[in-house]
């Protein structure tokens, strides 16, 4: 299943947080304007989007990009989003000299109003996640 939903109901009963998972297969066959828009229809929703794999770097810049021009403080505040990297698949020294970063990464993303990083290392996200 390429998405799986940590709560039963709509996610707007106010009575928990719907977590998206997203498969890496689910997002290889998207193109990049169509992953950004997945990932912020989830967390226009209030929900919070964790992908497999992250987004290449030019994704998530552009990510942001359409981020600021959708905040509206009355509707939508933003996104915060974090990322570890997974361990190197592949690559290694020759792929970081040549300045092309993988994208294996697990990458989280939610409504800027309802997530707060408490902690981040390289082996750990550590988030409060609230309710509106």
């Amino acid at each position: 299943m390429a998405q799986a939903n940590s709560d039963a109901g709509d996610g707007d009963d106010g009575e928990g947080v719907q977590i998206d998972l997203i498969s890496s297969e689910r997002m290889a066959d998207l193109a990049s304007m169509e992953k950004i828009r997945t990932i912020l229809d989830g967390v226009h929703d209030g929900n919070i989007v964790i992908l497999e794999e992250g987004l290449s770097p030019d994704e998530e810049s552009r990510l942001i990009e359409v981020t600021m021009a959708e905040i509206d403080p009355d509707e939508f505040t933003g996104i915060e989003i974090e990322t570890y990297p997974r361990p190197d698949s592949g690559g290694g020294f020759l792929s970081r000299l040549m300045g092309t970063e993988s994208t294996a990464k697990l990458t989280v993303v939610g409504p800027a109003d309802r997530i707060q990083t408490l902690h981040k290392d390289e082996t750990l996200i550590s988030a409060l996640i609230t309710r509106r």
